[in-house]
């Protein structure tokens, strides 16, 4: 990995924990106010490993964007 690479995938990390540590906010109002949310990131990191020739499984990878299972998310946090 190149050093700007790194310096992606570790802001990127940042992002993730970020959200985390935020679960107080909606991806409703992310989408209202930055036009992306928790799943668009998912999705993204989805389409990134398709465009290397990877297969990543959706609920895997927003188990990896949420910190754990989506609907257990959804449940705890989502109003």
């Amino acid at each position: 990995m190149n050093p700007d690479d790194a310096i992606q995938a570790a802001a990127f990390r940042r992002l993730i924990a970020h959200l985390d540590a935020r679960k107080d906010v909606q991806n409703i109002d992310l989408m209202n106010l930055a036009g992306f949310c928790r799943n668009c990131l998912a999705k993204w990191v989805q389409e990134a490993a398709a465009e290397q020739g990877q297969t990543l499984d959706k609920e895997a990878v927003r188990e990896w964007v949420y910190g754990m299972p989506y609907e257990v998310w959804k449940a705890q946090y989502q109003k």
